[in-house]
Parts: structure tokens; C-alpha cells; sequence
């Protein structure tokens, strides 16, 4: 059988009697086992998947099945499913099982996708590598040296691998983006508060949204269209309409974009990366889109107002896991003191447990003035310099990491390192646009290289129709 890369191919193919879901599941179970060493996958769904895609099935030939009819999906393990075990790959809240679904997964279901398992991540999506997991780390297909990017790892190579058609991640400062990149995949992190965060685990309440991971636009549009909408569940959910964004993605206009001139002039920007960037301007100039360089100096304040932030927030929301509500309990304490301390110094990997006392230590009363405050600060401004920039241009243009795909080991020894990693992710993070990552190809080494395309808030129909061009002629 043959690599699929849009769910139109094979719902074509279905119709036609030329293949069918359960044969289509038992293709991807037969990767996912073949696979096995990339580790992108904590569980697989094996009976409630294959029930779900008979059950489809039926509905297709009968002529009543949903939008995602065919499209077999993973989900990242930090997004509940009822009566599905959820870790977000942490021993913390291993044998976890979820008393109730998420907002996205029960639209998946209801628009008849099947959920072929948790897919590998960062632990709590704390991390840009795929190597904090108490499950181990998630190994790039393309070089089984190299990371596979994170927090979302396991979904960029259950995709990239052809392990399921799509994936959803979580996105708090490029955990989407920025595996997708380095696995050659289409990442987008929609607008905050276009998708609802019920039942999703949180890291970062402020920054978290959730997105999709897949080989086709297409497929991104229906996805986006059947997840995004308000939510009773989630107060931060827009409560905007949600456009056909599967219908606009043949709306192709000349665009007005800004290169960010310190993201592509940046001394962390990898030579190769900057090259295939720059062929790529000079491809849009060339096919009638206006390009202009601007300055934006705040570059040097992005990963440390993010960092202070988020860690705030997951000391506050992490908070909860302290052996007694539910999650890892340690059994040898004397003191309900000694049950906090043992329990959560026993569940939590090191990652966590360095972002929870920075969280602790900006929040704390002699700190929070001149760390977190000033933090906030500097995020507003961030936003209104964005703001700023969309009332002239259409889309913003940056790369996505500065480097492609790097071994693993290579920077978890130094923290610093590894958070400079999402210098170019964390913009739209912070000011809450919507931000897509596509693929450029592959450098001499055979490793993908990408471009990030950052849009006006909601405008995700507008950045959706340009990729699919963008994709189409590149």
C-alpha cells in the first residue's frame, strides 16, 4: 500500500470500493509496528480503533459519515480520551486513565475520525527536543541520530514516518512548529482561543493551543474547521464563527510580507536554513508578492519573557500534582510534608522540575515585581508591535528554527542552549497569532528544511489559502 498524503485521496479510493478503513487501519498498525524504534507511539489504540473504523465504515456506505471519514489520527499523550490511559509522558500520571474526552477529541469523533493512539511527547510538553519523556526520546525518521524536535515529537514522526495520516500536538512556543520542521511536516498553531484547551493537560494556560500536524493543507483546513469553535468548557475559546477554511484555500491573492530582518540576519540562524529562505523570497517576489524587510528589536527579549512567563504558569498548574489529588504517590512518607516532597520530586523528570522552581522563584514576593511583571510588560508591547505590523502587511515571514534537526544528547546538558532553540517560535506565542511551519524540501544531508508565515489574529483562512499556494508552486 502505498503513502497517503491527503484524506481526499483516500476517501476518493473508499468510495470507489478500492480500499477500505479497517484495511486502511490495519496498514498503519503494520507501520507503527514496523517503526517501532523511532518511539513515537506510548500506546496504541488497537480495539477501540479498529471498532471506531468499522463502525465508519458503515456509515460510508451507507452515505452518512462525517467530514473526517478515513482520516486515521494520533493524538499527543497530554490530550484526554475517555477511558484511555493520559501521561503526557511523565511517570507522574503514569496509569493514568481519563475519566472523560477533550473538546477536540469528541469533535474528531464526531466528524467520524479514528484515533489510532497517544503519541510520544516532551514531559508535561516541556521541552524542544523530544528527549524529556519518561518514555524515552521520539528518533527522527529522517536520521535516527537526530531529535525529532518537540514537545510534540511523537506526532511530527507518527506522520512523517507514515504512521497515521495526521497528528495533534499541543503548541505553547513552537511544539508544533518546530517538530514539524524538523520532519518536514505542516505544523500550524492556530490563533489562542481558536481551539478549546478542555481537557487538554496544562503547561502553560496563557500560551497553550492545540494543533495539527499533516502532509497536506487540505487536510489542515478540515481539521482547523472541525476543531476550532466556542466551547462551554473553555472561557478563553473565541466565540467567533468559524469560517469553511477548506473551501477558501483557492483564494489566492498577492500578499504584502514582512521578513523580520534579525530573524533571517541572526548569528543563530544556520547558514543552509538562511539560503533556502532567501530562495524562497526571492520565488515570492517572483510570482508577484511584495516583500519588504523590517526591523523588529525586540528579538533579544522573545525567549527570556516567554520562559519567566510560562514557568509561572506551570508552577501554578502543575501545583495539583502532589500525591494526594491523584498521579504518582510516594508510599514511604511519614508526614504529609514528606508525601509532597518525595511524591512530586519522584514523578517529575528534571526538565519539570528546573521550569517549576524558576516558576516558583519569579512568582515569589521578592521577585515578582522584577521578573514577572516585567515579563508581562514586555509581552503586551510584543503584541501591540504585531498589531502594529498586520495593519500594513499581510503575513510576516521568519524562519522557524535556526537550525534543522540536531543529535541527540547534543544540548540537554545545557538548558540555555536548548531554550535559544525557540527564538524564532515564541513570537506568535506570545502575541497569540496564528503561525504555520511548511516545508522547504530537504538540505544535501537529506534533512528538511522549513519556513515559518505568521498571520493577523483569526486570519488563519488567509495564511491557510497563501500555504496551500505556497505549497503548490514551491
Amino acid at each position: 500500500m502505498k503513502k497517503y498524503s491527503s484524506l481526499k485521496e483516500i476517501h476518493t479510493l473508499i468510495l470507489q470500493h478500492k480500499l477500505t478503513l479497517p484495511s486502511l487501519l490495519t496498514y498503519y498498525l503494520e507501520q507503527i509496528k514496523k517503526n517501532e524504534h523511532l518511539n513515537a507511539f506510548n500506546e496504541v489504540f488497537f480495539y477501540s480503533a479498529a471498532a471506531q473504523a468499522e463502525k465508519v465504515q458503515q456509515k460510508i456506505d451507507a452515505g452518512t459519515a462525517g467530514k473526517l471519514a478515513g482520516m486515521v489520527i494520533g493524538i499527543k499523550d497530554n490530550i484526554c480520551y475517555l477511558d484511555h490511559e493520559v501521561t503526557a509522558s511523565s511517570k507522574m500520571l503514569e496509569g493514568f486513565v481519563s475519566p472523560y474526552s477533550s473538546t477536540v477529541v469528541k469533535r474528531l469523533l464526531e466528524e467520524d475520525a479514528v484515533i489510532i493512539g497517544r503519541l510520544n511527547c516532551d514531559e508535561f510538553a516541556m521541552g524542544g527536543s523530544n528527549e524529556t519523556s519518561y518514555f524515552g526520546h521520539v528518533k527522527n525518521a529522517a536520521d535516527h541520530s537526530l531529535v525529532a524536535g518537540g514537545s510534540s515529537g511523537g506526532s511530527a514522526v507518527a506522520v512523517q514516518a507514515d504512521m497515521c495520516l495526521s497528528s495533534l500536538g499541543t503548541d505553547t512556543g513552537g511544539s508544533v512548529r518546530q517538530p514539524a520542521a524538523f520532519c518536514g511536516q505542516i505544523g500550524l498553531k492556530p490563533t489562542y482561543g481558536r481551539i478549546s484547551r478542555y481537557g487538554i493537560i496544562a503547561y502553560a494556560s496563557s500560551f497553550d493551543q492545540v494543533g495539527t500536524i499533516t502532509s497536506s493543507v487540505t487536510d489542515t483546513a478540515l481539521l482547523l474547521e472541525v476543531l476550532a469553535g466556542a466551547d462551554e468548557n473553555d472561557s478563553t475559546v473565541s466565540p467567533l464563527a468559524v469560517p469553511e477554511y477548506s473551501k477558501h484555500l483557492h483564494q489566492h491573492k498577492k500578499q504584502k510580507i514582512a521578513v523580520l530582518k534579525e530573524t533571517i540576519d541572526s548569528d543563530a540562524l544556520d547558514p543552509k536554513v538562511k539560503a533556502a529562505i532567501l530562495t524562497s523570497i526571492k520565488d515570492l517576489e517572483d510570482k508577484g508578492h511584495t516583500i519588504e524587510y523590517v526591523s523588529f528589536d525586540m528579538l533579544d527579549y522573545l525567549v527570556p519573557a516567554y520562559y519567566i512567563l510560562t514557568a509561572a504558569e506551570a508552577s501554578s498548574n502543575l501545583s495539583r500534582y502532589d500525591g494526594v489529588h491523584y498521579g504518582h504517590r510516594n508510599t514511604d512518607a511519614t508526614s504529609l510534608t514528606e508525601l509532597y516532597k518525595k511524591s512530586r520530586a519522584e514523578g517529575f523528570g528534571e526538565e519539570v522540575k528546573r521550569r517549576i522552581l524558576l516558576g516558583t522563584f519569579v512568582l515569589s514576593a521578592g521577585y515578582y515585581d522584577a521578573y514577572y511583571q516585567k515579563a508581562q510588560k514586555v509581552r503586551r508591547l510584543i503584541r501591540e508591535r504585531m498589531d502594529v505590523l498586520f495593519e500594513d502587511f499581510d503575513l510576516v515571514l521568519s524562519p522557524v528554527a535556526p537550525t534543522t534537526a540536531f543529535k541527540i544528547g547534543d544540548n540537554m546538558q545545557n538548558p540555555l542552549v536548548m531554550y535559544m532553540a525557540d527564538i524564532f517560535t515564541v513570537l506568535p506565542s506570545l502575541s497569540g497569532n496564528p503561525a504555520i511551519a511548511l516545508p522547504l524540501g530537504n538540505n544535501e544531508d537529506g534533512l528538511p528544511l522549513s519556513i515559518q508565515f505568521i498571520a493577523k489574529h483569526f486570519d488563519e483562512d488567509k495564511l491557510l489559502a497563501f500555504s496551500e499556494e505556497f505549497l503548490a508552486v514551491g
